[in-house]
Order: C-alpha cells, then structure tokens, then sequence
C-alpha cells in the first residue's frame, strides 16, 4: 500500500483498529473492576484496588506487545510516511491512542483514586500487593504528553497533597499521645537506627547495580546523590564508605578509558598526505584549502577530553550534591591521579591534546573562551606526576609550531606558558621561554641582516633564519653533516658572514632538518609552486641537470646528500609515494627500499597551484621512539639527583640516608617520582667520584668539599 501512495489510508486504518482493540481491552479488564458502592473494610478496599491496578498493567502490556508487532510489520511506512504527514510514528501514535482511550474520565480518575487508597490503607498498617501499585505507577512514568509524565501531572499532586494531611494528623496524635519526656530518648533511638539500619549496609546500599552510586553518577541524579551524602554523613563510617565508592568508581571508569585509548595502534605514516594509491581521486572533490584532521593524534586527543569530560562530571557532583566537601574533593583528585599516572603515555597524550588545541582548536574562539580551554587542558597536567616526562614532549611540539609558524595565536601560547610557570614554577618553563625569546631575536636578526644586504651583493636565493640556542631547543644536528647544495650554501655563507660580524666568539650549525623551501618546479603542463622540507628541496635539486628520463638510485641521493637514512626515507616517500608524486619511484611502491631508483614526473599536473608536500605532523611515537624518548629521561633524571643530593649535603654536610633520601625524594617530586633505589645508586656513583663519604656507621654521609 505504501509503494501504491496508500499510506494515509493504512495509518488510518491501523490507528482505527488499535484504538477499538484498546477500546476492548478496557471494557473487559479495566471498567468490570471499578468499586461498586461503599465498602469500608480496609481490607477489600485493598484488595479492589489491587484488582483494578492489575487490570491497568494487563491492558499496558498487551498493548504494549501489540504496538511492537506492528512497529515491525509497517517499518517501512514509519521510515517514509509520518515524517511526510508531520504524524507520530506507529509507536508514538500508539501511545497518543492509550492516553485518550485508557487514560481518560472516569477512568483516569478511577486509577488514581486506587493508587492512593493503596498507600492509605499501608499507611494504615494494613499489607497491600505493592507490585501492582508499581506496575501502574510505572506505566504512569512511561506515558509522557507535552506537559510532562502523567504521573507527573495526575499523581503526583494529589500524593503530596494526601501526604501533606496525613502527616499533619500523624502529628497531631503524637502530640496528643506522647509526654515530652519520650521525645528525649530520640538521640538514643537515632543511635539504634544508624548502628543497625545505615552502619551494616553501608558498602551495599551504595553499590547496588541498578541503583547505587554509579547509577545515579550515570543518570545525573543530583538530589538522589544530595539525599546519599545526607544520609551518610551522620554516621561515623559514611564519609570514608561513600569516599571508598567514588575511587572505585573513578578508577573503574579510569581504566576503560586508559585501555580503549591504548587499543590498536596508530599508523606509522609521517605525512598528512596520506600514502594511499587512489587519495588523489578522492580528495580532488576536497578543496585545497581544507585541512585534513590529523588522524595519528585522534586517540591522545579523544584520551584527555574523555578524562576533563568525567572530571566535569565528578566536579558537578562534588560541587551539587556532596556541598563542596574537602575530604571528598581530596578523593577525587586521588582517583584522578592514580589513573591518569597509570597511563603509560598520560604526558606524551596531555601535550599532544595541548598541541591540536594551540595549533586549530582555538580558532575562532574569544580570548575567555580560549582562557577557559587553557584552564580545562591544565587539569590533566595537575595530576601527571611525570612532568619532566611531559616537558619533554611539549618542548618538541611547540618547537614545531614555533618554527613552522603553526600556532593559532601568539598570546594563547603564552598564555598556555604563564599557566604551566604557575603551576611548576620558572625552572619547569625558562627553557620554553628561551625558545620564545629566540624567535622575536631572530625576526630582528632577519630585518637587521636585509639592511646588511643592501651594501652588498644578494644571493640568489632569499632565506629566512631562525638562530636558535641550543640549551633551549630540543633538537642537536646530525652526526654527520648533510651536503647542502651550493646555491643554498652561497646564502648560508652570507647569512653567516652578516651574524659573524654582530657576534664574535659564537658558532652557528645549521639544522636543515627542520627547515623548509618554496620552490618553483617546472613539469610539461605548468610550473607549480611547492612547499617542501629543505631535505626534500636537496634531493629535487639533484635532479635539476639531468635528463627527463635519466635515473638515480637510491645509494646515489644517499651519497650526494649524506642525509640520515630514516629522514631520507621519509622525504623520498613524501616526494615519490604520497597524493602529490613529483617524482616517480622505480618500482612503483609505498615503500621505499634501497635497491629503488628514482626520476623526475615531467608529467605531474593538480589543479592547484601552490602545493604543500610532506608536513610533518604531531602523532604518538612509536615503540622504538618511546624507549629512545625514555632513555634520555632517565639520563636526565640521573643528572638531575646528582645535582639535588650535591646541593643539600653541601648546605646540610652530614645526613643519615633515609633523611638524605626523603629530602631529595621531596625536592624532585615536582618534576617526577624518584625511585629511592635510583636515588641509591646515584649516592654510590657520588661517592665514587669524591663529593661523599660513606660514615663509619654505613648509615649516614658527609660532604667532601
């Protein structure tokens, strides 16, 4: 019928039947049960009301059953037709028909009033099915109009307003019955009631499954979280019981998302080219100023916002329901910090999250918008108690962004900076601050060096120089020096001559991994302007004086370039295996081997005219990185106990191991944890080289001046 434009009829008609079925239904299980005449007796006042209660759910569940069936049989008209019409779906539709056919007058009317006599006749002392009371209170939470549940609109009231006398009178027969002298054994009775109702069912109350704590945390229940804490507030094991659930619950919640970010690893690609075969085809249709998301860092970025999002959530808890208490609070943080520091890559992850806001996130943004970003991202680095580890890392992403002019806005970046400085202090940050100063330095250096030129003869090619300290920077030049090409030579060599001339008794090396070029490359269609590495630009060079159809392996760039094996890799594979193939790789492949040779694609065309090729972009390391990445903490850690044990026996001259321990353990736990074996060995190692002696009673050192 829906595929012959029948449609309206077929909703018609199955609404037509569904509302004489639940006409039906009412007649025979509902309406047969309604109290007939004055009954006084509690008892089959109970048990009428109990009757027709039943009746209620037994209609709700056919039904129920009914609309299910039907949702099934006519999907295809609930995908296609009510939305057409502006019509409810066959299920929506179905509930529409229950409210105006059961929940109706006199019916509705009959229900609530059975509902109430239910807990009257309790209240009363006198047992009733509270199973039925449920199943009707529950179909009642169920049925919602636009002006709420229809328990919220027919029960609820005419409750509070039966309980509201009922407790009035309850306590007016107190009042008339009890002497005042019975009210002074309250304390006792209270005592009663927390040692034998609350105190032994403390751990289960709270962990029950379906509405326990987690359940509430889940369903946002802030009163029924407020009425927790309450409760257990006065009893003298509560606070510690519901401090013990929240860590455990933190913990739990913790842990899945430490191993789902930790689940199948990231790609190794270093390009945000991507080195599909067909990405080309497909990201034609994409225009050339679109950036394409990077992908490596979606887990780290995923991780910590998964992280600040459960902290919002505990926050809003401790702050709504628990009124902002300190010991609770203090558990929280606890939590947090035990599963954050049980992260294997927590820091590596925290920067990279600071790195994607600092480099895109932010754009856009208002300045207290992008305060409140900072402030959100320096959570997670509160509780890391890897700092130098976390250092480390964002050293190397904001020297990225430094140098690849990669940053959304120079005051969020020291704005992030004054954030970490207030957090650790001006040790943590002076080297970043450094690397801050080297680039204003070196804006000055460029336009002082472009009047040097003036008087003197200009290089064929335009460079722009970042003079970088190298205490600063988290970068050292290869062992061995690449070859760079004479016409990029000729420049450096002026570049130096004019540094040279400002400043004696310094040295420049030139760091050409971390440069790049724009370059005019001429193929048979059109010229195209490319943005490449400067080791990409080296190795195009070599191509310059050959033929179109001349090769070169492999071994022979190597050798003419002298480039580091894995960043000449890196850059080939740029050049020859990603979207933008400049040149063409002998054996067409993703992978570059050391048997391949290579040429220049005189046949290359993209519809753009400026194109960048291979930037790098910021994503996890890799197996191998980490454990070099690891190495040289650690070397710095040793480093870094020697000075601390230096300082304190020279200022303190004797000290008993523990307390020398301790000390340094205090000292470096805001940069990181110390294993007291660690700093063990570094006491041996100091002896060894005569700053300490060993007392004679093998327990205790004393400073060697």
């Amino acid at each position: 019928m829906v595929l012959h434009k029948q449609s309206e009829m077929l909703y018609n008609g199955v609404s037509g039947l569904v509302a004489d079925n639940l006409d039906d239904l009412a007649n025979v299980h509902i309406i047969p049960r309604f109290p007939t005449g004055s009954v006084d007796d509690p008892t089959q006042i109970s048990q009428s009301g109990e009757w027709l209660l039943k009746g209620l759910r037994e209609v709700w569940d056919d039904h129920v059953g009914n609309m299910t069936k039907l949702g099934q049989l006519l999907k295809y008209m609930d995908r296609t037709y009510p939305d057409q019409a502006h019509l409810p779906s066959t299920w929506g539709k179905g509930v529409e028909l229950f409210l105006s056919h059961i929940v109706k007058s006199p019916l509705k009317d009959h229900l609530v009033d059975a509902i109430l006599k239910q807990v009257h006749c309790e209240r009363d002392g006198y047992p009733i099915n509270r199973s039925a009371v449920k199943g009707c209170v529950d179909v009642f939470l169920w049925l919602e109009t636009d002006q709420g549940t229809v328990y919220k609109r027919e029960l609820e009231p005419l409750f509070l307003k039966e309980s509201e006398a009922f407790y009035k009178n309850e306590a007016s027969k107190l009042l008339n019955e009890f002497s005042p002298t019975l009210w002074q054994t309250a304390p006792a009775i209270t005592q009663i009631l927390e040692s034998t109702l609350l105190t032994p069912n403390l751990a289960t109350v709270i962990s029950m499954p379906n509405s326990g704590l987690d359940t509430m945390i889940d369903t946002h229940k802030l009163d029924d979280l407020a009425r927790l804490y309450r409760l257990y507030l006065p009893v003298p094991t509560g606070r510690q019981c519901l401090k013990k659930a929240l860590r455990e619950s933190i913990l739990r919640r913790g842990k899945e998302l430490n191993e789902s970010s930790l689940g199948p690893a990231v790609g190794e690609a270093d390009v945000e080219d991507g080195l599909e075969e067909n990405s080309s085809k497909r990201k034609e249709k994409v225009k050339s100023k679109a950036r394409i998301p990077n992908t490596n860092a979606l887990p780290a970025i995923k991780w910590v916002q998964d992280v600040l999002d459960l902290k919002d959530r505990f926050d809003s808890v401790w702050k709504e329901a628990f009124q902002s208490d300190r010991e609770i609070e203090g558990a929280i943080n606890e939590a947090f910090e035990s599963f954050i520091n049980s992260h294997t890559k927590a820091p590596e992850y925290t920067s990279l999250f600071i790195d994607d806001n600092l480099k895109r996130g932010l754009k856009g943004k208002t300045d207290t918008e992008v305060d409140a970003i900072l402030d959100k991202t320096i959570t997670v680095f509160r509780y890391i108690s890897d700092k130098d580890v976390f250092e480390r890392y964002y050293k190397n992403h904001l020297a990225k962004r430094l140098l690849h002019g990669r940053s959304v806005s120079d005051d969020a970046e020291r704005g992030m900076l004054g954030k970490l400085k207030l957090e650790s202090g001006y040790q943590f940050t002076s080297k970043l601050e450094g690397m801050f100063n080297d680039m204003k330095v070196s804006v000055d250096a460029m336009e002082d060096y472009r009047n040097w030129l003036e008087d003197r003869t200009t290089p064929a090619v335009d460079i722009n120089v970042t003079v970088m300290t190298s205490t600063f920077w988290p970068y050292s030049p290869p062992a061995i020096a690449p070859v760079i090409p004479p016409v990029l030579a000729e420049a450096g060599k002026s570049f130096e001559a004019f540094y040279f001339s400002r400043h004696s008794g310094r040295r420049l090396t030139w760091l050409t991994s971390m440069g790049s070029a724009d370059v005019r490359a001429a193929f048979k269609s059109r010229s195209y302007d490319l943005n490449v590495s400067t080791y990409a630009i080296m190795i195009l060079l070599l191509f310059e004086n050959i033929g179109d159809d001349d090769f070169l392996s492999y071994s022979e760039i190597k050798d003419a370039t002298l480039i580091e094996e894995a960043d000449l890799k890196r850059n080939l594979q740029s050049l020859a295996c990603a979207k933008f193939k400049v040149l063409r790789k002998h054996p067409p492949g993703r992978d570059i081997n050391n048997d391949d040779s290579f040429s220049f694609n005189t046949d290359f065309s993209a519809p753009m005219q400026r194109i960048k090729i291979s930037t790098v972009s910021s994503k996890p390391e890799t197996n191998q990185e980490r454990k070099e990445t690891q190495d040289k903490i650690d070397e710095e850690r040793k480093h870094q106990i020697d000075a601390c044990v230096v300082r304190i026996m020279k200022d303190r001259k004797h000290m008993r191991h523990n307390d020398l321990v301790n000390e340094v353990t205090r000292q470096l736990s805001a940069r990181f944890n110390p294993d007291p074996l660690g700093i063990k060995k570094r006491i041996e190692a100091l002896i060894e080289r005569e700053y300490l002696e060993r007392c004679d009673d093998r327990k205790s050192y004393n400073y060697m001046a």
